[in-house]
């Protein structure tokens, strides 16, 4: 030992020595780590191939393969009817017969709920409940709130209308109308 250091026979310091050894070590482990990895065709693994597989040792850096989705073929569908330019067109109308409905169901509803509101509405001065009579500031609250319900309403009616023809066959039903 030699000014309170510890030294090697070579007078390098511990320290330094022990920081070298650190440093390669850091360096080597990861690459010991990592298994030999093999590249056949589009396929990769860590088993050496055995056969005539055109297989490559692939050399330096990592690997990660995520397995992609599969690309249905362009034949038929499994479980395809016998017919099924009929069935689909048959399940097709009835789906939108179905549409048809629930959407002139929900235009309804909006109609009734735009009537509601038009009446509460009276013209922007609805009728004052209690609590508004003597906070003039609630009642405006509420006359701002209606009005913009029924704005809300009638763009709700408009957008189903608008679904409506975009139906098939919404000339035929217009014209019915």
């Amino acid at each position: 030992m030699c000014d309170g250091k510890m030294v090697d026979d070579n007078g390098m310091a511990m320290k330094h020595k022990l920081w070298v050894l650190f440093m390669i070590g850091a360096v080597a482990l990861p690459a010991l780590a990592q298994e030999s990895i093999y590249r056949c065709g589009n396929e990769y693994t860590n088993t050496k191939p055995t056969g005539a597989r055109d297989c490559k040792l692939i050399v330096g850096g990592q690997v990660t393969v995520v397995p992609g989705t599969r690309v249905a073929k362009a034949g038929a569908p499994a479980g395809a009817a016998s017919n099924p330019a009929r069935s689909d067109s048959a399940d097709q109308k009835a789906r939108e017969a179905d549409a048809r409905l629930i959407l002139q169901s929900e235009l309804r509803k909006a109609q009734a709920r735009h009537e509601d509101l038009l009446k509460e509405y009276n013209n922007g001065e609805p009728d004052k409940r209690a609590e508004e009579t003597r906070n003039h500031r609630n009642y405006l609250d509420r006359v701002a709130e209606l009005k913009a319900s029924l704005a809300r309403n009638e763009n709700d009616m408009a957008g189903i209308r608008r679904e409506i023809d975009r139906l098939p066959g919404a000339a035929q039903a217009a014209a019915g109308r």
